[in-house]
């Protein structure tokens, strides 16, 4: 039995990461979340929950210290990509100096494995699918934010010796996902719009292109990473196979939820257009990995968004840059 820390663990990837460590391997699991994004109801019951932030580096440094963690499994971040050119002091304390703190603690009580979850964000364009060969070229303060972590634990294995394993997933989506969040996860956006009688929001012309990914086939790598030495010190892209448009995934989403909606299409962002990963090495490391069908996924996530129910969406409160922001933001947010 291993124990373990997973930062973000009441958040949506986290909480089905604590569940499959525990229910799956047997591991000891401790949970730090600061419950901005993520719900205590989400926390397996069977792990140790702590309350608190990654930015204070304080409380880090003592739950390294009172524990002796073999594994630090880093999900904790504000993953709003778009939103994060708008609040680049919050996007960078929360999801680069926050990171920092677990580095630390980390090298100084010996941690045997740091998993980080960072993005294909730190992509930005490029020739599609993506390989993990491709030069980053981040586009938004987020990626750059989770590029600059994939950096220093590159050079804290090299000084330090901590070995790590990094996956860059993209567009995740399932059970849990918070329907209430307005500036990220469309899936749950598209589904609590649709219970609320309201129209789906496409920014641009809906073409943009993206692989979108069932919760359940990046769980299994993620988990067992630190046992494969292969994966020590790699990078891997994770997620499916098959990108759809933003605009089919609309109708993908009315059909699961058996409602039909209206689409609107309001201003284009500054986004990706096409975005989309190749799976190769994460493949040779860890053999075959699951992948669901759009289709079938969705469908699950509509009967656990019914069973859920509607839930309001909160407005960032303090943006720090309103030049060029959205119009479909700007109206939201609050001075």
């Amino acid at each position: 039995m291993s124990k373990v820390l997973v930062t973000g663990g009441a958040g949506f990837i986290g909480s089905h990461l604590v569940d499959h460590l525990i229910e799956q391997r047997g591991d000891e699991v401790v949970v730090l979340d600061d419950l901005s994004g993520g719900f205590r109801d989400n926390v397996n019951p069977r792990a140790e929950f702590v309350e608190g932030s990654i930015v204070d580096h304080k409380l880090v440094d003592r739950l390294f210290a009172d524990h002796a963690f073999s594994t630090v499994y880093h999900l904790a971040a504000y993953a709003a990509e778009g939103l994060s050119h708008f609040i680049k002091r919050f996007n960078h304390t929360n999801n680069l100096i926050g990171s920092i703190n677990l580095i630390n603690a980390a090298v100084n009580t010996s941690v045997n494995c740091f998993v980080f979850t960072s993005s294909i964000a730190v992509y930005g364009a490029g020739q599609v699918p993506l390989t993990e060969d491709t030069l980053p070229q981040p586009e938004d303060s987020y990626g750059i934010a989770k590029y600059a972590v994939e950096q220093e634990l590159k050079v804290s294995q090299e000084m330090f010796g901590l070995d790590y394993v990094i996956f860059r997933p993209h567009n995740v989506y399932g059970p849990r996902q918070n329907l209430g969040d307005r500036y990220r996860n469309v899936v749950g956006i598209f589904m609590n719009r649709l219970m609320q009688k309201e129209a789906l929001q496409v920014f641009g012309d809906g073409e943009q292109m993206r692989a979108f990914t069932c919760i359940d086939d990046v769980i299994p790598a993620m988990a067992s990473a630190p046992e494969v030495p292969a994966a020590r010190n790699q990078v891997f892209n994770v997620g499916a196979d098959q990108p759809h448009t933003v605009k089919d995934l609309a109708q993908a989403v009315m059909h699961a939820m058996d409602k039909q909606g209206t689409i609107e299409h309001v201003e284009a962002r500054n986004e990706v257009k096409l975005a989309w990963s190749d799976h190769s090495r994460l493949k040779e490391a860890f053999g075959p990995q699951p992948q669901t069908p759009l289709s079938q996924g969705l469908s699950t996530m509509a009967a656990w968004a019914k069973t859920h129910g509607i839930r309001s969406s909160q407005d960032f409160e303090h943006i720090e840059i309103k030049k060029n922001l959205p119009p479909s933001w700007r109206k939201a947010t609050k001075d």
